[in-house]
């Protein structure tokens, strides 16, 4: 029985990077061999053991061979004669398909290293085309390792491209997908996994919505970059700067996919985008099963972010209006990432991402009005039911006068 170290623990090390997830191998050992060690099975499909003290995963060697559609139609066999080359051929990646023993020996059959200090993202085998969750994982790797310079090797590209217009990518289930998404969202980069997604035609077919954005002009006043899909990868790097969590990013990756609608008569302006773009964002949402606070957040950047923009102007009727959809007495939060998508999208546009964004400190400041506003005074004057609403809403309304007054002094 060996034991190697692989996978990403192997290539963290080699860049230089903090190593937090260690995969492991067992070549030349079985199943009854493992549990005869301790080790406990939770691999349904194939063996794959927790360590018995320090709880990590350990997997037998394995080939696996294609028997059906997407990322689940695999056939898998694992057993002692498996070599530790057959096991990293299957791998995707050559920097993801080395291993290292317990005396820091590399075992590196597919070039991983040489790929490594060459920046470049190269697919192992032919077999990568076998997965479509693969064309995902590797535009999330850019987006991971963009700051160090790698891209995707020309002819790993060419079989992203391939897989993308296979239709293979249909085959993706919603979880695994999102999985994928919320984590490219969540790097340093995200933009970047939008762009390979693009380059390699996996955004036309996995997020049509977005893809559209790309061409569409913008009023060049507003977006001195005028391209609506250049301004939505300009967002989302502004997000990643300012360390937004994924409700924000996911926010606004779909903020303006009302502007894909326009007619290009219409162009630049785009009238009514934002009601116009709910029956898209709400698409994109229900696609990839995304989580309650992701959607629910994403509809309402969609929806309001102009509100946000146009803050100041706001009459306080409009601006109560606008935090009762927000329910910032029960919600604040959800209100205060609201804010943070808004200045990301006032930010997301070229030469203005230091502009100050005014506009968050004066939403902070409405909402801190109207949720002053005390409800037991007017339990004590008799109100209740419809009316105590009512009149629940005409102090916030005086409240938020008030503000507008004092604010604008």
């Amino acid at each position: 029985m060996q034991i190697y170290k692989v996978g990403g623990a192997v290539r963290d090390r080699l860049l230089g990077k903090p190593v937090t997830d260690i995969d492991w191998v067992v070549v030349g050992a079985t199943t009854e061999e493992m549990l005869a060690k301790g080790f406990r099975p939770v691999g349904a499909d194939f063996p794959v053991f927790l360590h018995p003290k320090s709880g990590e995963e350990y997997a037998l060697a394995r080939t696996e061979r294609k028997s059906g559609r997407g990322y689940g139609g695999f056939t898998f066999h694992a057993s002692p004669e498996v070599t530790l080359e057959e096991d990293l051929i299957r791998r995707d990646l050559t920097i993801n398909a080395m291993a290292e023993d317990d005396q820091h020996h590399l075992t590196d059959p597919y070039q991983g290293q040489k790929d490594l200090e060459a920046r470049l993202l190269r697919h192992v085998s032919p077999a990568f085309a076998e997965d479509p969750l693969r064309v995902l994982r590797v535009a999330r790797f850019a987006a991971r390792y963009a700051d160090l310079g790698f891209t995707v090797a020309p002819e790993t590209l060419e079989l992203m491209r391939q897989l993308s217009e296979s239709g293979e990518l249909q085959a993706l289930t919603a979880e695994r997908s999102w999985k994928e998404i919320s984590r490219a969202l969540l790097e340093d980069q995200p933009q970047v996994f939008i762009e390979v997604l693009r380059e390699c035609g996996a955004l036309k077919v996995l997020m049509p919505e977005v893809d559209a954005l790309f061409g569409v002009p913008q009023p060049q006043a507003h977006h001195p970059e005028i391209d609506t899909g250049v301004h939505t990868l300009s967002v989302l790097e502004q997000a990643a700067l300012y360390k937004q969590p994924l409700t924000v990013r996911w926010a606004c990756l779909l903020h303006d996919l009302g502007k894909g609608l326009t007619p290009e008569e219409e162009w630049p302006r785009h009238i009514a985008h934002e009601q116009k773009g709910l029956k898209l964002i709400k698409a994109v949402n229900e696609r990839f099963k995304a989580p309650r606070d992701c959607q629910e957040l994403a509809l309402l950047v969609g929806q309001y972010h102009t509100h946000g923009h146009r803050a100041l102007e706001l009459k306080p009727s409009t601006l109560l209006e606008l935090l009762q959809s927000f329910d910032i007495y029960r919600r604040p939060q959800r209100f205060e990432e609201f804010i943070a998508a808004c200045e990301m999208d006032a930010r997301g546009r070229k030469g203005l991402e230091q502009r100050s964004y005014p506009q968050a400190d004066y939403l902070r400041g409405a909402a801190k009005a109207a949720r002053s506003v005390a409800v037991q005074p007017l339990l004590e004057k008799g109100f209740k039911g419809p009316e105590l609403g009512e009149a629940i809403k005409r102090e916030r309304l005086k409240a938020l006068k008030a503000y507008k007054e004092m604010a604008s002094i």
